[in-house]
């Protein structure tokens, strides 16, 4: 059986999944049509249902949880790992005064607007509205040039802003983690609802394994990593999946879980996303 399955090109991504598209486990029969995509292109992907199974958002999760279940494995939670805000020409203490007087002046550069990174944003700063979509990886050259005043970044652009002579505004990770004491759920792989559950729990032992394997074998799929990591360097890669791919990309469990409800938890009660009436998980 043949089904389709959306991920992005990021090395946390192409880490998770190498083993299980490349067959080094059984994959029980099922074979893979892949899609690689940027976290927006897949939000928007999984919100018109056009895939089996995808990488996600957990902000446009809500969008998209009439459609598709969370599994347990390949989710990115984490401490440490959270979108981050930058800028050019702003420290702490001169955005706090512009916002103070004049934040609609302020163009904030976001990598979608179903992101996780954006929903941080609007709950760390409600008064930035004005913003624009970008792809992840030119927030940075777009602040370089003058077109974006912040720039909101994720990925691998965390370990590359400083070397630009781009700036660390805020650590949003960290807020979160101030606020609610749980790790920061960004992204996770749900499963469309109208597949039988018996595909559903063997999807999800899948990705497991698949995980599993790869940190058995870090090194197993370094040439697939690297082919779609942009020109990253090694260490960078790796930096990359170290801080991305941990326990809760092999089960969320409890604790996971958890972070995941106070998410949609929070969103709710701001009005920042509808309420939710499906169970979340398969």
């Amino acid at each position: 059986m043949k089904l389709t399955l959306g991920f992005s090109p990021c090395p946390n991504d192409t880490f998770i999944f190498d083993a299980l598209i490349h067959h080094k486990i059984d994959t029980d029969g099922l074979t893979f049509e892949v899609s690689y995509d940027d976290v927006e292109t897949l939000n928007q992907k999984a919100m018109k249902g056009q895939l089996d199974i995808t990488k996600l958002s957990f902000h446009a999760f809500a969008y998209a949880a009439s459609q598709y279940a969370l599994l347990d494995a390949g989710s990115a939670l984490g401490f440490g790992v959270g979108p981050l805000l930058i800028s050019h020409k702003f420290d702490q203490e001169t955005l706090a005064e512009r916002i103070k007087n004049d934040p609609g002046s302020l163009r904030v550069g976001i990598p979608g607007k179903y992101t996780t990174a954006n929903f941080l944003l609007g709950i760390a700063y409600p008064e930035l509205h004005n913003k624009q979509e970008l792809v992840f990886s030119e927030i940075e050259t777009a602040l370089l040039a003058d077109q974006i005043d912040l720039g909101l970044i994720i990925h691998e652009n965390r370990f590359t802003y400083a070397d630009r002579g781009l700036t660390k505004i805020v650590d949003l990770g960290d807020y979160w983690e101030k606020l609610t004491g749980c790790a920061i759920p960004l992204g996770g792989i749900v499963i469309n609802r109208n597949l039988d559950r018996e595909i559903q729990l063997k999807v999800n032992r899948l990705i497991r394994e698949s995980v599993e394997y790869a940190f058995a074998h870090p090194k197993s799929g370094i040439d697939f990593i690297r082919e779609h990591a942009q020109a990253m360097d090694e260490a960078v890669m790796y930096k990359h999946i170290e801080l991305y791919v941990n326990k809760y990309s092999i089960n969320l469990g409890a604790e996971g879980r958890k972070a995941v409800d106070i998410l949609f938890t929070l969103a709710q009660e701001r009005n920042i996303i509808p309420a939710i009436q499906a169970h979340l998980y398969i």
